[in-house]
Order: C-alpha cells, then sequence, then structure tokens
C-alpha cells in the first residue's frame, strides 16, 4: 500500500511512518527540509519537500496514494490561530479532493466537538468539518487526549518555583492522559488495515489520574515527592504563558482550551465514548521520561 505521511519527523508521524516501513508498506513522508526526514529517508521513507500551505503541492503528492494521515503542523506565529488551523484543514480537504484519495486518517483531539471556547482544539473542530465535507471519502478522526508529554513544558516552573500546575486541576479533577507513542500504535492499527468507512472519530487514552497524583508521581521520579499540584486562575496562567515568551495569540489560546477542560465542557464527549481499550503507557512511564528530560536540562 502506498501512504503519505504529513508531520514530517514529529512524535507522532515518525513513528508512525517507522512502523509502516516496517510492514513493509510505500511511505511518502512530507517535510519542509529534507534534513527533518533523513532518518526516515535512510529506512525507504520518499520525501515530498513541501509545505502544507500549498494546496498544488500536496494535490501532486497525495495523488496515487492509497490513504494519507493529516495532521495540522503547530504555527506560533498565526495572528488567528483557530483560523489558520481551519484553513490547513481545508487544504488538505481539496488536495484530497483533487488527487482522488479514498482514505484519509485525521489527527484530531479531544474537545474537538466544541466549535468554540476549546482554544486551538476549536480549529480543529473546522478541520474535522471540512475533512467531513468529503462524502465519498472514507475519514477517521483520532481524537487523543492531553498528552503526557505537554508537562514537559512546566520543566522551568518545577524547578525554579517547586510546583506544576495550569488553570485546571484541583481535588476531585482527573485528567485524562495518552503519550505520541500509544497515539502512533493506534494511527498505524487503523492504516495498516483500512477497515473504517465513513466518517467517524475515535478517541485514545492511556491512563486517568488525579491532577495530585500526577504532580506526585512525577515529583517522586526527580526527588521531589512532596510537589504540589497548584490550580491557577485564567489570567494567572495567560500572564505565566507571556512571560515564559509565548506570542499572545498562542497564550490565549491555551488559557481557552485550559478553561474549557476545568469546566467539564472539553471531556463532555469522550466520556460519552470512552475507548474500549487503553494505550500502554502509564503515568508512572511517562515520569521517567519527564526525569531524564528534567536531569539533562
Amino acid at each position: 500500500m502506498k501512504y503519505v505521511i504529513t508531520g514530517a519527523a514529529g512524535n507522532i508521524s515518525k513513528p508512525l511512518a517507522e512502523k509502516l516501513l516496517k510492514a513493509g508498506h510505500e511511505v511518502t513522508v512530507i517535510s519542509r527540509q529534507e534534513k527533518n526526514i533523513e532518518s526516515l529517508i535512510s529506512q525507504g521513507a520518499q520525501a515530498a519537500i513541501g509545505s502544507v500551505e500549498d494546496i498544488d503541492f500536496l494535490t501532486k503528492t497525495f495523488t496515487g496514494a492509497d490513504a494519507v494521515y493529516t495532521m495540522v503542523p503547530p504555527h506560533f506565529g498565526a495572528t488567528d490561530w483557530k483560523a489558520y488551523i481551519g484553513q490547513i484543514g481545508k487544504n488538505f480537504a481539496t488536495a484530497i479532493k483533487n488527487s482522488g484519495v479514498q482514505y484519509v486518517l485525521n489527527l484530531s483531539s479531544v474537545g474537538a466537538h466544541l466549535p468554540e471556547g476549546a482554544g486551538p482544539v476549536s480549529g480543529l473542530y473546522r478541520a474535522e468539518q471540512a475533512l467531513n465535507e468529503l462524502a465519498d471519502v472514507k475519514i477517521k478522526h483520532l481524537r487523543p487526549v492531553y498528552f503526557y508529554t505537554n508537562f514537559l513544558a512546566s520543566i522551568p516552573m518545577v524547578k525554579h518555583m517547586k510546583i506544576i500546575g495550569s488553570n485546571f486541576g484541583g481535588p476531585g479533577f482527573t485528567m485524562v492522559l495518552t503519550h505520541p507513542d500509544d497515539i502512533a500504535e493506534v494511527a498505524f492499527e487503523e492504516l495498516n488495515k483500512l477497515e473504517f468507512t465513513g466518517h467517524s472519530y475515535r478517541y485514545i487514552a492511556s491512563d486517568e489520574r488525579p491532577t495530585s497524583d500526577i504532580a506526585s508521581v512525577i515529583g517522586k521520579a526527580i526527588g521531589q515527592p512532596e510537589l504540589p499540584w497548584i490550580t491557577f486562575t485564567d489570567e494567572q496562567s495567560l500572564n505565566g504563558l507571556l512571560q515564559a515568551g509565548l506570542p499572545e495569540e498562542i497564550a490565549k489560546n491555551y488559557t481557552e482550551m485550559g478553561h474549557a477542560l476545568q469546566s467539564g465542557l472539553f471531556m463532555e464527549d469522550y466520556l460519552i465514548n470512552r475507548p474500549a481499550q487503553s494505550g500502554k503507557t502509564k503515568l508512572e512511564d511517562f515520569a521517567r521520561q519527564f526525569a531524564a528530560v528534567y536531569q539533562a536540562g
């Protein structure tokens, strides 16, 4: 089978491409620069150098593929992040229609049922809607929950303030978590089989833990067993993100997403449609990864 993978050598796209190559499939990987995918090229992948903002490039690259894996790359320079994400979704949809691809596996997110109020994930709602306009194409949207790896951005806070937290969490609050490796495994399963039909979505989760557990387990892994989880106000969260150097548009969107998590709206559809199986990466597994990055910094 012939597959096109967007996302270059990202934390999901790279292991997904590697799994497909090992299974004997033909894989083309889209990247802005060839140097970013040299390891995949050495394993047999074909390089397609260009931008997901270029519909003609996407159409040419998608043509002849049995299936494509789509994901919107981060763009922290966007002046309207949700609109940018939605536009890339439209680009994908146009290229898929023009190229005749019949199967699409799209990386979305938990919370993508919300057209507004979910930060960048409301942009993914728009991307899902654009793809779903392709009536004759089989599409599955992957909706993973909160990435463990997002906590790596908290390392400066943990080091300098001896706390971890966000504008969500607190007593009685349970986080649903997953790891990019577990997402890549599900993506490989779906693409290797190509048995999905119509338009559907699939949630991906690996563990469910109170935020107090998250702080405790990570704290123990780095020698700070008393590490507390602190729930910030939206204003505190926004100011912290701005002080960390994030552009205002990005900081506002992340704060909005955290607010949606705290309100419960973000997870409401997931709670109705929990996955039958969980990923293998548990909080304790990720804590070892966190500790390695923490100690190397």
